[in-house]
């Protein structure tokens, strides 16, 4: 006789989502307590424990259901309504209601991006996003937050930037521009002695200028994906830039595993 399976969830990779979450809870109140820098600090900080629940779910074997959900859940609040309210509460409030409609779109973009990921995990290449990735287009706006304090920028007099930048990222989510996901590079292959200094420099770098250096690599990557995909196709036509398209579903068809799932996907 087989012993029945027991209830229950994994306890480590879904505390790792509990605490993105509460970063993300934490730079909506800090924002709120006009205390930017912390807010902006907080959305980084929620990426890097969304970049290990997912990693350390499929090393411990311990990928459910409930965790992909909770992840999704997670993601909106820290990638999605974190980074909105932040933006509006430092730059957008005294544009009315084309500060909040800014902020509104980001937030709207965000969860469109995470249902369209979410339905379409089993058919896309594994190899690209479709659309920016919501932790990506968060970097962005948050990015400029923290660069705005750290440079004593007052974020209502370039109100008209903070919504551009903030509607643009929130547009970005639900296009249907190629960004590299990196999930193809070897992190268990060997590499020259070389990488690793270049790394050291890399955190070198980060480190002197980290709101500076983190807004422009996260603008960066969110340039990379027009870039990408009007060079990968003879003729832009509106449906590589947003809508359905059937060729679009072709060149994201992969197989993708199951474990894909609870990995980033955002």
């Amino acid at each position: 006789m087989t012993e029945p399976k027991r209830k229950g969830i994994y306890l480590l990779p879904n505390l790792l989502t509990t605490a993105g979450l509460f970063s993300g809870f934490f730079a909506v109140v800090s924002s709120m307590n006009g205390r930017f820098e912390a807010a902006a600090v907080a959305i980084f900080v929620a990426m890097i424990f969304d970049g290990l629940d997912g990693r350390v779910a499929r090393i411990t074997n311990t990928q459910s259901d409930f965790g992909a959900e909770y992840d999704s859940m997670a993601d909106m609040v820290s990638f999605g309504v974190a980074p909105a309210l932040v933006a509006y509460n430092w730059g957008l409030t005294e544009l009315g209601k084309l500060g909040w409609l800014a902020a509104f779109i980001y937030v709207a973009g965000a969860a469109l991006r995470l249902a369209r990921f979410n339905t379409n995990i089993a058919v896309v290449d594994k190899r690209f996003f479709q659309g920016l990735a919501s932790p990506a287009a968060a970097g962005v706006t948050a990015g400029l937050v923290w660069v705005g304090v750290e440079y004593d920028v007052n974020g209502s007099d370039y109100g008209l930037i903070v919504a551009i930048v903030t509607g643009l990222a929130g547009l970005l989510m639900v296009s249907n521009f190629k960004y590299n996901s990196f999930k193809e590079v070897n992190w268990h292959g060997k590499v020259p002695f070389v990488a690793l200094l270049i790394i050291m420099l890399v955190f070198v770098v980060v480190a002197t200028e980290p709101a500076l250096v983190l807004f422009v690599v996260f603008a960066l990557y969110a340039c990379a994906g027009p870039i990408n995909t009007f060079r990968s196709v003879d003729k832009v036509t509106l449906e590589h830039v947003v809508g359905d398209h059937e060729e679009d579903d072709a060149d994201f068809a992969d197989n993708s595993k199951p474990e894909d799932i609870k990995d980033h996907h955002n």
